[in-house]
């Protein structure tokens, strides 16, 4: 079955063609954040109108996938992470559908869903696949590269990699109740730890994992159940979110 490609206004903008299939029981979306011909730097991606418009779709769930540079030094280029944990280091995007009342204050105790993280860590067992289940994501603006001296402060701070497009997709996603995690693929060392950072080194890595990455994605979405359960957090994040 072809998948098929919608266009889905919101009041955020409208964002890239949303690709929709059927996978066995489960219908999944896939909405390319950079646009189809990766045209949209990370600074720009409308990160409301993305999530809005899944949400729009009756989306549940999100998976999303991030490509990062290593900060611990353990990592290398192709390992797949699942991070259980996020900082914030961006400086200028819109990070709310709540600019107004009602005042909202969302809780971010578990950033990620927990169910959607043991889905991907199990399913990654399950195919032989290496994976790091513990890792904290420090996301900055882009769309440049960082510095040594910027890196070696995060390292300092605790942040394992670094990425420029999981905030605030995790921030958003959890505002409209939907459940959301990433997983990652270390596409180079980060600044300072070789010595230059290429977009062409990002591709290259990227194609090596992708056979891999498309294989954790599809076994885990096979994997979950329709319903969501009761560990996750993420479907009634809105309750005493609100003052009232």
């Amino acid at each position: 079955m072809e998948a098929e490609k919608l266009r889905v206004g919101t009041p955020y903008g409208i964002p890239p063609p949303i690709s929709v299939r059927k996978l066995g029981e489960k219908t999944v979306a896939f909405l390319p954040r950079h646009g189809l011909e990766h045209s949209v730097p990370p600074h720009k991606v409308n990160y409301r109108a993305n999530i809005y418009a899944l949400h729009q779709l009756g989306v549940e769930r999100i998976i999303a996938v991030n490509a990062v540079g290593a900060i611990n030094k353990e990592l290398k280029p192709g390992d797949l992470i699942v991070p259980h944990d996020f900082a914030d280091f961006t400086k200028q995007r819109p990070a709310t559908f709540y600019d107004e009342a009602p005042v909202t204050h969302i809780d971010m105790s578990q950033p990620y869903c927990p169910e959607l993280r043991e889905a991907l860590i199990k399913c990654a067992e399950r195919l032989g696949l290496s994976v790091w289940s513990h890792a904290v994501l420090v996301c900055t603006e882009g769309p440049r590269f960082e510095t040594p001296a910027e890196i070696e402060m995060l390292r300092r701070l605790g942040f394992d990699i670094v990425g420029m497009t999981g905030v605030p997709e995790a921030v958003l996603a959890r505002e409209l109740e939907i459940c959301y995690a990433a997983v990652c693929f270390v596409s180079n060392m980060a600044a300072g730890m070789q010595e230059r950072l290429t977009p062409k080194e990002v591709y290259d890595i990227s194609r090596m994992v992708q056979p891999r990455m498309e294989q954790l994605l599809i076994e885990t979405v096979k994997s979950l159940p329709v319903e969501r359960g009761g560990r996750c957090p993420c479907a009634n994040a809105l309750k005493d979110a609100r003052i009232k």
